[in-house]
């Protein structure tokens, strides 16, 4: 009986979407860090560089992606640390942390809420950035947002249908390329610019309260410009792993690679285009670049082509998630109908929730707060200091509650700034207009 039960795990496990294909190579971790890690959002850093100022800006930049970079060391050490078996999902690593049922409810709720909210993000991104195209190609005609997220929903209809993590790498590999293609045009398109006029580094908002608020919001944003952790087990169980050679080592290959990129896109846009624009810099930088148009529409485009690769990315883990409950819970058979219905079911839902509320960027500063800053943050090192026990005082655990009390601080913080916006928005906000 028990061979026919490991049989029948096995078989599940072959199909679903995590665990079916073991033999990836580092640099596909690689890209697929890229293009989980950069986000659209690499755009909008000057704008919170000039609500952070330079100081403060510089640092947090700085400290972040050193404080990610080591969390994200934490997350594949851990990955294969009991001989003989592998945590390939986040929620798994919990449950081994925290206690079977715990682990689920501390783990599943934040990860969903991240991969679901940037795949909606995402929606939005697309299909603001297909508006962006049309309105400089064709400046006289008006559609509206509502069909181009349309039109870029139709795409995952499509690419949702492929099987698992190594099948979208093409799609992963030419995300990754644009995300510091379209990184570089904006930092290049700057310098070219020169140095505006009148360009002032001063705090924007009028009033006191104004600038803090914007400091909160600037903050979140770039905290979270670093999001990779939620699929970070995810992508190293796709590589093949002995006990002579474990996935630590190429995994660990390709995030520090793709931490290197990542860096390249992110502190030349940040730092070159405030210097350029001041606190004049517009939240999208490209609308600040404006001219030649050619150059802009190139830019969005390579937006879209990266967006659609971190969507499939960011829902791969979900896909797995509600298959692994729809065939190990309720015992549906694994078939690829089930398959069929679940992701375009899933698209559709994505789809649907962008169309409703487009101003879904502030809802993420706010959900974010509460999501990202924990998973990226600090829920890595809670983990660690609860498996492997450091000394008190020791520089691990010194290390790890550092970064717990500034995840903490984040997380308490940057949904406030969130928050404001939202309401600020609500206010002139009709639905489907």
């Amino acid at each position: 009986v028990d061979e026919d039960i490991l049989k029948k795990q096995k078989e599940i496990d072959d199909w679903l979407p995590i665990t079916s294909s073991r033999n990836a190579k580092w640099w596909y971790a690689a890209f697929h860090n890229v293009t989980a890690m950069v986000g659209a959002g690499v755009l909008s850093l000057p704008s919170a560089m000039s609500h952070l100022g330079w100081g403060p800006g510089v640092v947090i930049l700085i400290l972040s992606w050193l404080i990610t970079l080591y969390t994200l060391w934490q997350m594949v050490e851990m990955h294969e640390m009991v001989p003989g078996k592998r945590f390939d999902r986040y929620h798994e690593l919990g449950q081994h942390a925290f206690g079977e049922k715990l682990g689920l409810y501390i783990v599943v709720p934040q990860q969903l809420i991240c991969e679901v909210g940037v795949d909606i993000v995402y929606m939005v991104t697309g299909g603001k950035s297909l508006e962006k195209i049309h309105s400089l190609v064709a400046p006289h005609k008006h559609i509206k947002t509502t069909y181009f997220i349309m039109i870029f929903a139709s795409v995952h209809f499509i690419l949702a249908h492929l099987p698992n993590f190594n099948s979208i790498s093409g799609v992963s590999l030419a995300a990754a390329v644009m995300s510091l293609t379209y990184s570089t045009i904006a930092w290049t398109a700057s310098v070219h610019k020169g140095v505006q006029s009148d360009v002032e580094y001063g705090y924007k908002a009028s009033t006191a309260t104004g600038t803090v608020f914007n400091f909160l919001t600037a903050l979140g944003d770039v905290a979270f410009a670093y999001a990779g952790h939620n699929v970070v087990l995810e992508i190293q169980a796709t590589i093949p792993s002995t006990p002579e050679k474990p996935s630590k080592g190429p995994m660990w290959r390709g995030v520090v690679i793709a931490y290197i990129v990542v860096a390249l896109c992110y502190f030349p846009v940040a730092l070159i285009g405030y210097y350029m624009f001041g606190n004049n810099v517009e939240e999208n930088i490209l609308i600040s670049l404006e001219k030649p148009t050619w150059l802009i529409v190139a830019a969005n485009m390579f937006v879209v082509i990266h967006v659609i690769g971190s969507y499939q990315l960011y829902a791969m883990p979900v896909f797995d998630m509600i298959e692994t409950v729809l065939v190990k819970k309720m015992h549906f058979r694994p078939t690829r109908m089930l398959r069929f219905i679940v992701r375009n079911f899933y698209v559709a839902a994505t789809m649907f929730v962008a169309i409703t509320f487009p101003f879904f960027g502030g809802l993420l500063g706010f959900f974010g707060g509460f999501a990202f800053a924990p998973t990226t943050y600090f829920l890595p090192c809670i983990m660690w200091l609860a498996i492997y026990k450091p000394k008190k005082f020791s520089l691990s655990w010194c290390t790890n509650w550092i970064c717990i009390i500034l995840g903490l601080l984040l997380m308490t913080l940057s949904p406030i700034g969130g928050l404001r916006n939202i309401i600020i928005n609500a206010k002139d906000y009709h639905f489907y207009s």
